[in-house]
């Protein structure tokens, strides 16, 4: 359910200006995307587990946060991230 820490290191290396750099918006939405989709597959089994399914909401409510962030900043780095997020939006 949660994200292994290997994995978060991947991200950060993807999505991140440095190697280091793991409070960039765009890196941030990286993981809570991660996140989203484990808890998502989570739920898909445990269809009444309404505490983790509160959860999700919330981390979706953050992604969205920083999503309209980025997107204020600029316009063709929130496209690009959608894009390679695969997010709908």
């Amino acid at each position: 359910m949660s994200i292994t820490s290997e994995r978060t290191v991947e991200l950060i290396k993807e999505f991140g200006k440095s190697e280091t750099d793991s409070g960039s918006a765009a890196v941030q939405v990286a993981i809570l995307t991660e996140r989203i989709v484990n808890l998502t597959e989570h739920l898909k089994t445990h269809k009444k587990d309404f505490g983790s399914r509160r959860g999700l909401l919330s981390m979706v409510g953050q992604r969205r946060n920083l999503l309209d962030y980025i997107k204020a900043g600029d316009e063709q780095a929130y496209k690009d991230l959608i894009a390679r997020l695969g997010l709908r939006r």
